[in-house]
Protein backbone atom coordinates (compact mmCIF):
# COMPACT_ATOMS: atom_id res chain seq x y z
CA UNK A 1 0.00 0.00 0.00
CA UNK A 2 1.20 3.82 -0.91
CA UNK A 3 0.50 6.76 1.08
CA UNK A 4 -0.60 9.72 -1.46
CA UNK A 5 0.32 12.98 -0.03
CA UNK A 6 -1.80 15.39 1.84
CA UNK A 7 -1.91 18.17 3.78
CA UNK A 8 1.33 18.32 5.65
CA UNK A 9 1.39 17.42 9.47
CA UNK A 10 2.44 20.11 12.28
CA UNK A 11 5.99 18.30 13.59
CA UNK A 12 5.53 20.58 16.84
CA UNK A 13 1.66 18.60 16.89
CA UNK A 14 3.64 15.14 16.41
CA UNK A 15 5.79 15.70 19.13
CA UNK A 16 3.38 16.86 21.36
CA UNK A 17 0.76 13.86 20.98
CA UNK A 18 3.34 11.51 20.43
CA UNK A 19 3.65 8.62 18.06
CA UNK A 20 2.58 5.06 19.85
CA UNK A 21 1.50 1.92 18.54
CA UNK A 22 0.50 -1.36 21.26
CA UNK A 23 0.24 -4.49 19.75
CA UNK A 24 -1.59 -8.09 21.54
CA UNK A 25 -0.32 -11.07 19.83
CA UNK A 26 -1.94 -14.52 20.81
CA UNK A 27 -0.65 -17.93 19.21
CA UNK A 28 -0.67 -20.90 20.94
CA UNK A 29 3.28 -20.62 21.42
CA UNK A 30 3.07 -17.24 23.26
CA UNK A 31 0.86 -14.30 24.28
CA UNK A 32 2.63 -10.87 23.78
CA UNK A 33 2.01 -7.39 24.47
CA UNK A 34 4.05 -4.67 23.25
CA UNK A 35 3.42 -0.99 23.93
CA UNK A 36 6.06 1.76 22.45
CA UNK A 37 6.36 5.47 21.79
CA UNK A 38 8.54 7.06 19.50
CA UNK A 39 8.37 10.29 21.46
CA UNK A 40 9.54 9.01 24.53
CA UNK A 41 12.42 9.50 27.21
CA UNK A 42 13.60 5.82 27.53
CA UNK A 43 11.73 4.18 29.91
CA UNK A 44 11.27 0.09 29.84
CA UNK A 45 9.38 -2.47 31.23
CA UNK A 46 10.75 -5.58 29.58
CA UNK A 47 9.31 -8.98 31.05
CA UNK A 48 10.03 -11.65 28.36
CA UNK A 49 10.69 -13.94 30.44
CA UNK A 50 14.34 -14.43 28.40
CA UNK A 51 16.31 -12.35 30.50
CA UNK A 52 18.97 -11.85 28.13
CA UNK A 53 16.58 -10.46 25.83
CA UNK A 54 14.61 -8.27 28.22
CA UNK A 55 18.17 -6.44 28.41
CA UNK A 56 18.65 -5.59 24.63
CA UNK A 57 15.07 -4.72 24.65
CA UNK A 58 16.36 -2.02 27.60
CA UNK A 59 19.13 -1.34 24.80
CA UNK A 60 16.48 -0.13 22.37
CA UNK A 61 14.40 1.87 25.01
CA UNK A 62 17.29 3.59 26.13
CA UNK A 63 19.66 4.35 23.91
CA UNK A 64 16.58 4.81 21.20
CA UNK A 65 14.65 7.37 23.68
CA UNK A 66 11.93 4.77 22.98
CA UNK A 67 9.16 4.17 26.05
CA UNK A 68 8.92 0.39 25.60
CA UNK A 69 6.14 -1.73 27.67
CA UNK A 70 6.43 -5.45 26.83
CA UNK A 71 5.41 -8.55 28.81
CA UNK A 72 5.70 -11.83 27.05
CA UNK A 73 4.72 -15.79 28.30
CA UNK A 74 5.43 -18.17 26.21
CA UNK A 75 6.83 -21.79 25.65
CA UNK A 76 10.28 -20.90 26.69
CA UNK A 77 10.21 -24.32 28.73
CA UNK A 78 11.09 -25.67 25.40
CA UNK A 79 13.92 -23.10 24.33
CA UNK A 80 13.50 -19.02 23.72
CA UNK A 81 12.83 -19.11 20.43
CA UNK A 82 8.91 -18.64 19.54
CA UNK A 83 9.27 -16.05 22.52
CA UNK A 84 12.16 -14.28 21.05
CA UNK A 85 10.78 -14.05 17.67
CA UNK A 86 7.33 -13.11 18.65
CA UNK A 87 8.24 -10.35 20.90
CA UNK A 88 10.29 -9.35 17.67
CA UNK A 89 7.14 -9.66 15.49
CA UNK A 90 4.89 -7.42 17.63
CA UNK A 91 7.70 -4.76 18.45
CA UNK A 92 8.01 -4.36 14.31
CA UNK A 93 4.08 -4.45 14.31
CA UNK A 94 3.45 -1.92 17.12
CA UNK A 95 6.84 0.46 15.11
CA UNK A 96 4.97 0.30 12.21
CA UNK A 97 1.91 1.84 13.96
CA UNK A 98 3.20 4.33 15.75
CA UNK A 99 5.37 5.41 12.36
CA UNK A 100 1.59 5.62 10.37
CA UNK A 101 2.23 7.07 7.02
CA UNK A 102 6.01 8.20 7.86
CA UNK A 103 5.21 11.61 7.46
CA UNK A 104 8.20 14.10 8.59
CA UNK A 105 10.36 11.85 9.81
CA UNK A 106 14.10 12.00 8.79
CA UNK A 107 13.82 8.53 7.34
CA UNK A 108 17.55 6.96 7.86
CA UNK A 109 19.77 6.42 10.49
CA UNK A 110 22.95 5.29 10.65
CA UNK A 111 25.24 4.99 13.98
CA UNK A 112 28.28 3.17 14.69
CA UNK A 113 28.41 1.61 18.21
CA UNK A 114 31.87 0.51 20.27
CA UNK A 115 31.70 -1.47 23.19
CA UNK A 116 35.31 -2.25 24.28
CA UNK A 117 36.68 -4.11 21.53
CA UNK A 118 33.87 -4.62 20.02
CA UNK A 119 32.37 -2.25 16.91
CA UNK A 120 29.10 -2.51 15.33
CA UNK A 121 27.89 -0.49 12.72
CA UNK A 122 24.23 -0.26 11.91
CA UNK A 123 22.26 1.57 9.01
CA UNK A 124 18.53 1.55 8.47
CA UNK A 125 15.64 3.48 6.22
CA UNK A 126 12.40 3.47 7.62
CA UNK A 127 11.44 2.56 4.17
CA UNK A 128 8.43 0.27 4.21
CA UNK A 129 10.44 -2.20 2.34
CA UNK A 130 11.66 -4.89 4.51
CA UNK A 131 15.07 -5.94 4.22
CA UNK A 132 18.10 -7.52 6.54
CA UNK A 133 21.63 -7.70 5.78
CA UNK A 134 23.83 -9.77 8.60
CA UNK A 135 27.02 -10.43 9.05
CA UNK A 136 27.68 -10.78 12.82
CA UNK A 137 29.96 -13.41 13.52
CA UNK A 138 29.05 -14.39 17.07
CA UNK A 139 31.77 -16.71 18.63
CA UNK A 140 29.65 -18.35 21.51
CA UNK A 141 26.59 -20.07 20.95
CA UNK A 142 25.27 -18.88 24.30
CA UNK A 143 24.91 -15.95 26.19
CA UNK A 144 23.89 -17.16 29.30
CA UNK A 145 21.09 -19.18 28.76
CA UNK A 146 20.25 -17.49 25.50
CA UNK A 147 20.99 -19.08 21.91
CA UNK A 148 22.85 -16.12 20.01
CA UNK A 149 21.60 -17.66 16.77
CA UNK A 150 18.02 -15.80 18.00
CA UNK A 151 19.88 -12.01 17.42
CA UNK A 152 19.02 -12.58 13.86
CA UNK A 153 15.96 -14.29 14.27
CA UNK A 154 14.59 -10.75 16.35
CA UNK A 155 15.90 -8.76 13.66
CA UNK A 156 14.21 -10.79 11.23
CA UNK A 157 11.11 -10.26 12.58
CA UNK A 158 11.43 -7.04 13.79
CA UNK A 159 12.32 -6.03 9.82
CA UNK A 160 9.62 -8.13 8.08
CA UNK A 161 7.11 -6.45 10.39
CA UNK A 162 8.17 -2.60 10.46
CA UNK A 163 8.86 -2.23 6.97
CA UNK A 164 12.64 -1.06 7.87
CA UNK A 165 15.69 -1.78 5.22
CA UNK A 166 18.44 -2.66 8.34
CA UNK A 167 21.79 -3.30 7.50
CA UNK A 168 24.08 -4.62 10.38
CA UNK A 169 28.03 -4.80 10.08
CA UNK A 170 30.61 -6.23 12.29
CA UNK A 171 33.83 -4.44 12.24
CA UNK A 172 35.34 -6.08 15.47
CA UNK A 173 34.84 -7.72 18.15
CA UNK A 174 35.79 -11.28 20.30
CA UNK A 175 33.27 -11.21 23.36
CA UNK A 176 29.95 -12.26 22.05
CA UNK A 177 27.96 -10.11 25.18
CA UNK A 178 29.96 -7.14 23.89
CA UNK A 179 29.23 -8.01 20.05
CA UNK A 180 25.71 -8.44 20.40
CA UNK A 181 25.41 -5.59 22.83
CA UNK A 182 26.70 -3.09 20.65
CA UNK A 183 24.45 -4.45 17.71
CA UNK A 184 21.30 -3.17 19.89
CA UNK A 185 22.81 0.05 20.93
CA UNK A 186 23.67 1.24 17.25
CA UNK A 187 20.18 0.05 15.87
CA UNK A 188 18.67 2.13 18.78
CA UNK A 189 20.91 5.28 17.96
CA UNK A 190 19.63 4.68 14.28
CA UNK A 191 16.35 4.44 14.73
CA UNK A 192 16.37 7.49 16.65
CA UNK A 193 18.20 9.65 14.30
CA UNK A 194 15.53 7.95 11.31
CA UNK A 195 12.44 8.56 13.23
CA UNK A 196 12.86 12.05 14.39
CA UNK A 197 10.80 14.61 13.11
CA UNK A 198 12.93 16.36 10.37
CA UNK A 199 11.90 20.48 10.94
CA UNK A 200 12.67 21.28 7.34
CA UNK A 201 10.18 18.74 5.84
CA UNK A 202 7.35 20.72 7.57
CA UNK A 203 5.60 16.31 7.81
CA UNK A 204 6.03 15.88 4.11
CA UNK A 205 6.29 12.42 3.09
CA UNK A 206 10.56 12.16 2.88
CA UNK A 207 10.31 10.10 -0.55
CA UNK A 208 11.38 11.67 -3.77
CA UNK A 209 8.15 10.00 -5.36
CA UNK A 210 6.13 11.60 -2.56
CA UNK A 211 4.95 7.87 -1.18
CA UNK A 212 6.40 4.98 1.23
CA UNK A 213 5.07 1.66 1.72
CA UNK A 214 3.58 0.26 4.24
CA UNK A 215 4.45 -2.86 6.21
CA UNK A 216 1.74 -4.95 7.16
CA UNK A 217 -0.59 -3.03 4.21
Amino acid sequence: MLFPVSAPLDPDHVAATGRSGSVHRVTGETDVRVSLNLDGSGRCKAATGVPFLDHMLHQIASHGLVDLEIHAVGDTHIDDHHTNEDVGIAVGQALAKALGDRRGIHRFGHFVAPLDEALVQVALDCSGRPHLSYSLQIPAQKIGSYDTELVKEFFVAVVNNSGLTLHIRQLDGANSHHIVEACFKAFARALRLAVEIDPRRAGAVPSSKGVLERAGA
